[in-house]
């Protein structure tokens, strides 16, 4: 973390004490605007900066001006003799500074301002890591978006599906008091986990009857492909094992690893019975839909030996309890109980 601080003042014996009084910060001093430039362009740059206003040359408020264009992320303090109030008003309106400061002043106060200088400077560096993840994913985003409708152009009745299991995902996972962080990676893995599809032959997505052995195969390769295909992105989630995994089971029957119980993200676990209920409700070209009632039939028959359990009765409280609807992606008024039981 940057501590670096740097005083500006033509006061040598200020300066002088400041170095004695304030021992324990990482202290610069400069005798100059000219000076703590060159200073500040060789050794910065500094998380907090306490200028004079007076000086020979360049001024005060010019110099903190200039360093506000060159660095504005460091927090700029003035500490003057010439405390009047328009030398006060200038430079906050302007935005020069932080915190106006007179001397003399007791250096348990400048300790205070220092301090309060290097909280603040964390502050706006903090800020500004979350305005860039913001970009980022917001970019990521974009990205999602985009694989996901490159998937629905090639598959036409999955038209929408990876959009409904991603919202009852979210929504499981919600139930089930996943962190946000959690969350956002599996909405986003869920966007996506049939991308490995861009790779299985159109005629097998949209095959009227039964597939055979063979082409069952290649169907069955779409999860490693979507990981070959999403690992290189660098999502701040582990996207690409969640889309490896989502046909994984429980007790090892699934694919492409066999994986089994806990060596299966619980990401990938609630996105395997959000993926099940959406294909089961859903229409397909061999088959029309089983609806939702035996959907939720078939993942309660399963819970613990191939669905996590816990996802399962997030599952069912959602459609049971709280009137979840695939068709709208939200809750809706809860249906009468001959519906689903």
């Amino acid at each position: 973390m940057n501590r670096k601080i740097i005083l500006v003042d033509d006061d040598q014996n200020l300066l002088s004490s400041f170095k004695r009084t304030l021992a324990d910060f990482e202290l610069n001093t400069a005798a100059s605007a000219a000076q703590a430039l060159e200073i500040i362009d060789a050794q910065g740059p500094f998380a907090v900066l306490v200028s004079d206003l007076r000086m020979p040359g360049m001024d005060g408020l010019s110099f903190l001006s200039r360093v506000k264009d060159r660095h504005p992320d460091t927090v700029r303090m003035v500490l003057t003799g010439h405390g009047n109030m328009e030398n006060a008003v200038k430079a906050v309106n302007d935005g020069y500074v932080f915190r106006f400061m007179t001397k003399p002043i007791a250096t348990d106060d400048m300790k205070k301002a220092l301090e309060s200088g290097l909280e603040q400077h964390g502050l706006i560096l903090a800020g500004r890591e979350i305005e860039a993840l913001k970009r980022i994913r917001g970019t990521l985003d974009g990205v999602v978006s985009a694989f996901t409708s490159l998937v629905e152009l090639r598959d036409p009745y999955t038209a929408g599906h990876q959009k409904r299991v991603a919202h009852l995902a979210t929504a499981m996972a919600q139930d089930m008091g996943l962190d946000q962080e959690r969350i956002d990676g599996l909405r986003m893995a869920a966007m996506v986990h049939d991308i490995g599809k861009n790779s299985v032959p159109s005629a097998y997505l949209n095959k009227p009857g039964l597939l055979n052995q063979a082409e069952m195969a290649i169907i069955r390769t779409h999860p490693r492909v979507g990981f070959e295909i999403l690992d290189p992105v660098d999502f701040p989630w582990p996207v690409s094992r969640i889309v490896l995994q989502h046909h994984e089971r429980l007790d090892g029957s699934g694919y492409p690893q066999g994986l089994r119980a806990k060596d299966i993200l619980i990401e990938a676990r609630i996105l395997a019975v959000a993926d099940v209920v959406d294909a089961m409700a859903s229409h397909r070209p061999y088959r029309p839909s089983q609806g939702i009632k035996k959907a939720l039939m078939e993942i309660q028959t399963k819970a613990g030996s191939q669905y996590d359990a816990e996802a399962v009765n997030a599952c069912v409280r959602l459609f049971k309890a709280k009137g979840y609807s695939l068709v709208r992606g939200v809750e809706v008024p809860r249906p009468s109980p001959d519906q689903l039981l």
